[in-house]
Protein backbone atom coordinates (compact mmCIF):
# COMPACT_ATOMS: atom_id res chain seq x y z
CA UNK A 1 0.00 0.00 0.00
CA UNK A 2 1.12 3.70 -0.97
CA UNK A 3 1.39 6.12 1.87
CA UNK A 4 -0.48 9.55 1.41
CA UNK A 5 2.73 11.11 1.76
CA UNK A 6 3.35 9.52 -1.93
CA UNK A 7 0.03 10.09 -3.18
CA UNK A 8 0.06 13.52 -2.42
CA UNK A 9 2.09 14.39 -4.61
CA UNK A 10 1.64 12.39 -7.53
CA UNK A 11 -2.50 12.14 -7.25
CA UNK A 12 -2.48 15.87 -7.18
CA UNK A 13 -0.28 19.17 -6.49
CA UNK A 14 -1.75 20.38 -3.10
CA UNK A 15 0.30 20.57 0.02
CA UNK A 16 0.31 22.43 3.17
CA UNK A 17 0.35 26.10 1.34
CA UNK A 18 -3.24 25.06 -0.72
CA UNK A 19 -5.19 23.86 3.17
CA UNK A 20 -5.82 28.35 3.74
CA UNK A 21 -6.95 28.50 -0.05
CA UNK A 22 -8.90 25.07 0.54
CA UNK A 23 -10.74 26.05 3.31
CA UNK A 24 -11.18 29.85 1.65
CA UNK A 25 -13.88 27.55 -0.26
CA UNK A 26 -16.02 26.66 1.86
CA UNK A 27 -18.11 29.86 3.11
CA UNK A 28 -21.73 29.74 4.77
CA UNK A 29 -23.10 29.48 8.45
CA UNK A 30 -21.81 27.07 10.95
CA UNK A 31 -18.48 27.09 9.95
CA UNK A 32 -16.99 26.58 13.12
CA UNK A 33 -13.55 28.17 11.77
CA UNK A 34 -11.60 28.35 15.05
CA UNK A 35 -12.23 24.73 15.86
CA UNK A 36 -11.33 23.34 12.86
CA UNK A 37 -8.18 25.66 12.68
CA UNK A 38 -6.97 23.98 15.72
CA UNK A 39 -7.07 20.46 14.08
CA UNK A 40 -5.26 21.71 10.88
CA UNK A 41 -1.92 20.39 11.40
CA UNK A 42 -2.45 16.96 13.37
CA UNK A 43 -4.20 16.31 10.40
CA UNK A 44 -1.84 17.59 7.72
CA UNK A 45 0.67 15.61 9.58
CA UNK A 46 -0.92 12.51 9.85
CA UNK A 47 -2.38 12.02 6.14
CA UNK A 48 1.18 13.63 4.59
CA UNK A 49 3.59 11.24 6.73
CA UNK A 50 1.59 9.08 8.72
CA UNK A 51 -1.74 7.29 7.67
CA UNK A 52 -1.35 4.37 5.73
CA UNK A 53 -4.98 5.33 3.51
CA UNK A 54 -4.90 5.18 0.05
CA UNK A 55 -7.99 7.26 -1.53
CA UNK A 56 -7.93 4.65 -4.73
CA UNK A 57 -8.64 1.74 -2.35
CA UNK A 58 -10.09 3.54 0.83
CA UNK A 59 -11.63 -0.41 1.80
CA UNK A 60 -8.66 -2.00 1.54
CA UNK A 61 -8.96 -4.24 5.12
CA UNK A 62 -5.35 -3.73 5.30
CA UNK A 63 -5.62 0.50 5.76
CA UNK A 64 -5.19 2.54 8.72
CA UNK A 65 -7.83 3.83 10.28
CA UNK A 66 -8.90 7.45 11.31
CA UNK A 67 -11.72 8.76 13.17
CA UNK A 68 -12.81 12.04 13.90
CA UNK A 69 -14.40 12.49 17.13
CA UNK A 70 -13.50 16.25 17.17
CA UNK A 71 -16.23 16.67 14.46
CA UNK A 72 -17.82 20.01 14.61
CA UNK A 73 -15.72 22.63 12.13
CA UNK A 74 -14.67 19.87 9.80
CA UNK A 75 -13.46 22.38 7.44
CA UNK A 76 -9.90 21.32 8.29
CA UNK A 77 -10.42 17.77 7.61
CA UNK A 78 -12.41 18.19 4.56
CA UNK A 79 -9.77 20.87 2.81
CA UNK A 80 -7.37 17.73 3.84
CA UNK A 81 -9.03 14.92 2.37
CA UNK A 82 -9.53 17.16 -1.09
CA UNK A 83 -5.89 18.15 -0.74
CA UNK A 84 -4.71 13.82 -0.66
CA UNK A 85 -7.44 13.00 -3.54
CA UNK A 86 -10.02 11.40 -1.13
CA UNK A 87 -12.64 14.02 -2.56
CA UNK A 88 -12.88 16.44 -5.33
CA UNK A 89 -11.78 19.80 -4.76
CA UNK A 90 -15.08 21.40 -6.69
CA UNK A 91 -16.91 19.56 -3.65
CA UNK A 92 -16.08 22.63 -1.38
CA UNK A 93 -18.07 25.48 -2.25
CA UNK A 94 -21.24 23.23 -1.85
CA UNK A 95 -19.82 22.96 2.32
CA UNK A 96 -22.98 22.82 4.85
CA UNK A 97 -25.53 23.09 1.55
CA UNK A 98 -28.74 21.12 1.69
CA UNK A 99 -27.62 18.70 -1.31
CA UNK A 100 -23.96 18.81 -0.28
CA UNK A 101 -22.57 15.55 1.21
CA UNK A 102 -20.15 17.99 3.20
CA UNK A 103 -22.21 18.10 6.31
CA UNK A 104 -21.19 20.26 9.26
CA UNK A 105 -20.44 17.07 10.40
CA UNK A 106 -18.99 14.12 8.10
CA UNK A 107 -21.28 11.43 6.94
CA UNK A 108 -19.00 8.49 6.24
CA UNK A 109 -21.63 7.17 3.77
CA UNK A 110 -21.88 10.29 1.86
CA UNK A 111 -17.55 11.19 1.98
CA UNK A 112 -15.11 9.02 0.72
CA UNK A 113 -12.56 7.99 3.49
CA UNK A 114 -14.56 8.88 6.41
CA UNK A 115 -14.51 6.08 8.74
CA UNK A 116 -17.30 7.19 11.33
CA UNK A 117 -20.25 10.30 11.27
CA UNK A 118 -19.36 12.61 14.21
CA UNK A 119 -21.88 14.04 15.99
CA UNK A 120 -21.93 13.74 20.32
CA UNK A 121 -18.91 14.58 21.81
CA UNK A 122 -17.21 11.59 23.53
CA UNK A 123 -18.02 8.29 20.82
CA UNK A 124 -15.23 8.94 18.69
CA UNK A 125 -12.23 7.01 21.38
CA UNK A 126 -15.15 4.20 22.57
CA UNK A 127 -15.45 2.99 18.99
CA UNK A 128 -11.96 3.40 18.27
CA UNK A 129 -11.64 1.39 21.01
CA UNK A 130 -13.95 -1.02 19.57
CA UNK A 131 -12.09 -0.80 16.09
CA UNK A 132 -8.83 -1.91 17.74
CA UNK A 133 -10.42 -4.49 19.64
CA UNK A 134 -11.88 -5.59 16.12
CA UNK A 135 -8.82 -5.79 14.64
CA UNK A 136 -7.51 -7.61 17.02
CA UNK A 137 -10.19 -10.55 16.63
CA UNK A 138 -9.58 -10.51 12.65
CA UNK A 139 -5.79 -11.63 12.82
CA UNK A 140 -5.26 -7.89 11.04
CA UNK A 141 -2.22 -6.70 12.79
CA UNK A 142 -0.82 -4.00 10.56
CA UNK A 143 -3.65 -1.79 10.49
CA UNK A 144 -3.26 1.57 13.01
CA UNK A 145 -6.27 3.13 14.69
CA UNK A 146 -6.03 6.98 14.98
CA UNK A 147 -8.75 8.96 16.60
CA UNK A 148 -8.79 12.60 17.19
CA UNK A 149 -10.87 14.23 20.31
CA UNK A 150 -11.02 17.40 21.40
CA UNK A 151 -9.81 18.45 25.21
CA UNK A 152 -13.44 18.79 26.22
CA UNK A 153 -14.42 15.96 25.33
CA UNK A 154 -12.59 14.07 27.90
CA UNK A 155 -15.80 15.49 29.87
CA UNK A 156 -17.67 12.57 28.79
CA UNK A 157 -17.62 9.63 30.98
CA UNK A 158 -17.69 7.66 28.11
CA UNK A 159 -13.95 8.27 27.53
CA UNK A 160 -12.92 7.61 31.34
CA UNK A 161 -14.17 4.03 30.32
CA UNK A 162 -12.62 3.20 27.28
CA UNK A 163 -9.25 5.31 28.48
CA UNK A 164 -9.23 2.75 31.36
CA UNK A 165 -10.17 -0.32 29.43
CA UNK A 166 -7.39 0.34 26.45
CA UNK A 167 -4.20 0.21 28.80
CA UNK A 168 -4.87 -3.03 30.70
CA UNK A 169 -6.23 -4.54 27.50
CA UNK A 170 -3.02 -3.76 25.90
CA UNK A 171 -4.30 -2.29 22.42
CA UNK A 172 -0.59 -1.31 20.80
CA UNK A 173 -2.22 -0.72 17.45
CA UNK A 174 -4.78 2.23 19.44
CA UNK A 175 -3.44 6.05 18.85
CA UNK A 176 -5.42 9.04 20.01
CA UNK A 177 -4.64 12.76 19.50
CA UNK A 178 -6.28 15.35 22.24
CA UNK A 179 -6.12 18.58 20.29
CA UNK A 180 -5.64 20.79 23.61
CA UNK A 181 -6.82 24.15 23.27
CA UNK A 182 -7.87 24.53 26.80
CA UNK A 183 -11.66 24.45 26.15
CA UNK A 184 -12.25 21.84 29.10
CA UNK A 185 -14.64 22.67 32.04
CA UNK A 186 -12.72 20.75 34.37
CA UNK A 187 -8.69 20.47 34.80
CA UNK A 188 -6.98 17.79 35.37
CA UNK A 189 -4.40 17.15 38.08
CA UNK A 190 -1.14 16.64 36.61
CA UNK A 191 -2.67 17.86 32.79
CA UNK A 192 -4.47 15.62 30.05
CA UNK A 193 -1.38 13.33 29.74
CA UNK A 194 -1.73 12.08 33.39
CA UNK A 195 -5.38 10.90 32.93
CA UNK A 196 -4.06 8.36 30.43
CA UNK A 197 -0.53 7.24 32.23
CA UNK A 198 -2.39 6.03 34.83
CA UNK A 199 -4.24 3.95 33.04
CA UNK A 200 -1.10 2.42 31.25
CA UNK A 201 -1.14 4.71 28.58
CA UNK A 202 2.13 5.47 26.10
CA UNK A 203 1.92 9.23 26.62
CA UNK A 204 3.58 12.15 24.76
CA UNK A 205 2.66 16.49 24.69
CA UNK A 206 4.09 18.47 22.47
CA UNK A 207 2.86 21.89 20.45
CA UNK A 208 0.28 20.73 18.18
CA UNK A 209 1.63 23.49 15.57
CA UNK A 210 5.34 21.77 15.20
CA UNK A 211 4.66 19.56 12.33
CA UNK A 212 8.17 17.57 13.29
CA UNK A 213 7.46 17.67 16.88
CA UNK A 214 3.69 16.23 15.77
CA UNK A 215 5.48 13.24 13.47
CA UNK A 216 8.04 12.63 16.43
CA UNK A 217 5.57 11.87 18.60
CA UNK A 218 3.24 10.24 16.45
CA UNK A 219 5.80 7.67 15.56
CA UNK A 220 7.19 7.28 18.88
CA UNK A 221 7.49 3.45 19.73
CA UNK A 222 5.06 2.18 22.71
CA UNK A 223 4.72 -1.77 22.55
CA UNK A 224 2.44 -3.16 24.40
CA UNK A 225 0.69 0.11 25.03
CA UNK A 226 -1.46 2.32 23.48
CA UNK A 227 -0.05 5.37 22.78
CA UNK A 228 -1.67 9.36 23.33
CA UNK A 229 -0.46 12.65 22.20
CA UNK A 230 -1.61 15.69 23.47
CA UNK A 231 -1.11 18.45 21.31
CA UNK A 232 -1.55 21.82 22.58
CA UNK A 233 -2.43 24.89 20.43
CA UNK A 234 -3.30 28.59 21.19
CA UNK A 235 -6.73 28.34 23.71
CA UNK A 236 -8.55 31.31 20.84
CA UNK A 237 -8.43 28.15 18.47
CA UNK A 238 -11.80 26.59 20.29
Amino acid sequence: MTTTDTLGRTNGSCGYADLPRLMGLMTGDEKHGPAATSTLDVLWVLYDRVLRIDPGRPDDPERDRFLLSKGHGPMAYYAVLAAKGFLPVDWLPGFGSYDSPLGHHPDRTLVPGVEISSGSLGHGLPIAVGTALGLRAQGLHRPRVWVLIGDAELDEGSNHEAIAFAGPAGLERLHTVVVDNASASHARPGGIAARFEAAGWSTTTVDGRDHEALHAAFTAAHPGRPHVVVARVEPKDA
